[in-house]
This record gives C-alpha cells, sequence and structure tokens, in this order.
C-alpha cells in the first residue's frame, strides 16, 4: 500500500501549516481564548483556504478531496492548537452529503463549503454517557416539517452555530434532523471548555426540524466516526508539536551546569514518547483508511484507533509535563494548552476506557488489527 501523499494533499499541508504559523500564532490564540473560545474571523479565513468543502462533492460546490485531505488538514491544525471546530465542518459535510435529500443539500452543502454557514453535530445527552443508541429527544410530524423537543450538551460552538444535526426518536426510531439556531424554540447556552475552546447547551423546545434521514443511528455512527478520524488526525498534530517543544525545553535547560537533553534516563524517555507518536500516526492512518469501509468494520477499526490513541495522549502529555517540570502547567507557557488539548481530545467522541470496551465487544474469532 502507497502511503506517500498526492501532490495536492502536500500543497494543502503547506498551505494551512503556513497559516498556521503566520496567521494562528499563541499570542492570537490566548486572545481569542479570552474573547470567548470561538473567533468568526479565524473561521472565515479557514474558509478562505477553500478547507469547508474538503467532504463535498465539486457538484455540490465542495473540492471533493476526500478523508485523506481532512486528515491533512486536522493534523495542522492541532499543531496550532486551533480552537475553530473544523471537525464539525467535515461531520456536516460527510453527513449531509451522504443522507440528505437533494432540497437539504442544495441549501446547505455550498453554504458549508464556503464557509458561510457553520452546522454542527448536536448529539451528547446527560444520560447517554458515550452511548449512541441512547437519546430521549423527541421529534413528532408537524405539517410538512417535524417538531423537535429535547436537550443537548457540549455543542461545540453551539451559541454560535448556525444549524444543527441533531439525532431524535421519532416513530419510535432514532432520525436526524437539522435544525436551524434562528428556529422558534432554539436556546443555547455558551461557556469555555477545558481547552480554551467554546461549546454550549442547547435546548429544543418544539422547535421546527428538516428530516435529514430516518435511518439515524446509521448516520450518527457515521458521523461519530468520521469526528473520531478527525480527532485522531488532530491528536497526532498535537503531540507532534508537545515532543518538538519538550525536546527543545530539554535543549536549553540545565542542571548541574549541563543541559538535561545530555541525561540518558531522560532521553530515553523522549525516545518512548516519540515512539507513542509514530504508533498514535500510524492508527490515525488506519482510522481515515477505514472511514470508507463497510459499517461493522469501519466501526471497529475507528474503535481500535480512539484507544490507541488515548493511550498515547496520556502518555505523551503526562512525559512533556513530568520532563518540563513545574513551568509545563503555568498558563503563560504554551506547553500548558497542548496538555490541556491533550487532555480534553483524549474524551472527545468517548474516552480511552469507552473504546476499549468497543474493542472488546467487536471481537471476534480473532483479535488482530487487520484481521
Amino acid at each position: 500500500m502507497d502511503f506517500n501523499f498526492s501532490d495536492d494533499q502536500e500543497q494543502l499541508r503547506d498551505a494551512v501549516r503556513k497559516w498556521v504559523d503566520k496567521g494562528y500564532d499563541f499570542e492570537r490564540r490566548r486572545g481569542i481564548e479570552a474573547k470567548g473560545g470561538f473567533s468568526r474571523e479565524a473561521w472565515d479565513e479557514l474558509a478562505e483556504l477553500g478547507l469547508g468543502g474538503l467532504y463535498i462533492a465539486e457538484d455540490d460546490g465542495g473540492l471533493g478531496m476526500g478523508p485523506v485531505a481532512g486528515m491533512v488538514v486536522m493534523e495542522e491544525l492541532g499543531r496550532g492548537i486551533v480552537l475553530e471546530p473544523f471537525a464539525q465542518t467535515l461531520i456536516a459535510g460527510a453527513v449531509l452529503s451522504g443522507y440528505a435529500g437533494a432540497d437539504l443539500k442544495d441549501n446547505w452543502l455550498p453554504r458549508i463549503a464556503g464557509g458561510q454557514a457553520i452546522v454542527v453535530l448536536a448529539y451528547q445527552e446527560r444520560k447517554s454517557r458515550y452511548r449512541l443508541d441512547v437519546c430521549e429527544a423527541k421529534a413528532v410530524k408537524a405539517g410538512d416539517g417535524w417538531s423537535l423537543t429535547g436537550a443537548k450538551s457540549v455543542v461545540p460552538v453551539g451559541d454560535e452555530a448556525d444549524a444543527y444535526i441533531v439525532p431524535a426518536q421519532a416513530d419510535g426510531k432514532i432520525a436526524v434532523f437539522l435544525v436551524e439556531r434562528s428556529a422558534s424554540g432554539v436556546e443555547a447556552r455558551g461557556y469555555g471548555t477545558q481547552d480554551g475552546s467554546r461549546a454550549a447547551e442547547v435546548v429544543f423546545d418544539k422547535a421546527d426540524a428538516t428530516l435529514i434521514t430516518a435511518d439515524g443511528l446509521a448516520a450518527l455512527e457515521y458521523a461519530v466516526d468520521v469526528g473520531i478520524a478527525a480527532t485522531c488526525a488532530e491528536a497526532v498534530g498535537v503531540m507532534d508539536k508537545t515532543v518538538a517543544l519538550t525536546v527543545d525545553y530539554m535543549n536549553q535547560r540545565k542542571q548541574f551546569g549541563v543541559v538535561i537533553s545530555t541525561f540518558q534516563a531522560l532521553r530515553h524517555r523522549v525516545a518512548d514518547m516519540k515512539m507513542q507518536l509514530e504508533l498514535a500516526r500510524s492508527m490515525s492512518y488506519y482510522a481515515t483508511l477505514k472511514l470508507n469501509a463497510p459499517a461493522d468494520e469501519r466501526r471497529q477499526a475507528l474503535a481500535r484507533a480512539k484507544y490507541q490513541l488515548g493511550v498515547s495522549m496520556r502518555f505523551v502529555a503526562a512525559n512533556s509535563v513530568q520532563l518540563h517540570g513545574g513551568i509545563g502547567v503555568t498558563d503563560e507557557y504554551i506547553g500548558s494548552h497542548y496538555f490541556r488539548k491533550l487532555t480534553q481530545l483524549e474524551m472527545t467522541f468517548g474516552d480511552t476506557l469507552h473504546h476499549l470496551g468497543e474493542v472488546s465487544a467487536r471481537m471476534q474469532d480473532t483479535a488482530g488489527v487487520f484481521a
């Protein structure tokens, strides 16, 4: 199998890396965090790079570049710990492209691709934990449309988004709907999150909704798997930069008159961090390449990937802080923000323990990763 990136993918990586390095430095990020954790201006800059259309076909106004391009972008955004939830654009593009009818596609996909509309997945409920089949929100027919009632938690930029992709019970099973934030009966309360970004509690009280698909659980599983793949790629970028920051610090910090990077025991710990990073990178590739596999195979692969990424994130984050010492957890030092990001990513779309259970539950006669 050829794991080399195409010229287009390398050019995409280069463009995003240049934007992160020159347009989204640490000071700008701190300013965005201080103002609430989301910048529409930064979002528009991402849109100007054409990133919104990666998962959207050219006929629908996108680029149609697919999962590998999304992975490339998420790695670079992870290196800059970008606060704006670009993974949600990938999810929205994938779900609407794969499940929505022609009218919804025509109305929303060009705007998502161009960055004019922010559509986010609102699926978590207080009682569901990480289970996707637990859903108390309900939708009933109302004339030609639907009326949706329920509450969703930790919705990325939920008080800034233009619309939500919302699973709800309809006619005895889970369906997926699109609800606009401007609709009557929608209330969003925003707050800052652990990594400095923004989320919201969103309440729907008989809100007008448009059906995306009645096969809601399959669509929701696909949406979450796209999110897991994006999270894995983002985590690789965060860990890559974390290791680099740690090595740079060790090459400057002196103890007993010499830089601590000369101490063999510490060099071994950095080598272990690098091993975990590369293992995580390979599993991120695996997750991305399995996104178009049949549902059972895809779900199994994404759970394996997220489990390994969780293990790697914990290891790299903890060792980075330990090798830095006290400065590693101070707000003024950039390294602490990478630590916070890894802490949050480990719990995004299911934590490590949850996905270990998923891997165990899906084991068949063999337990090999590529069986």
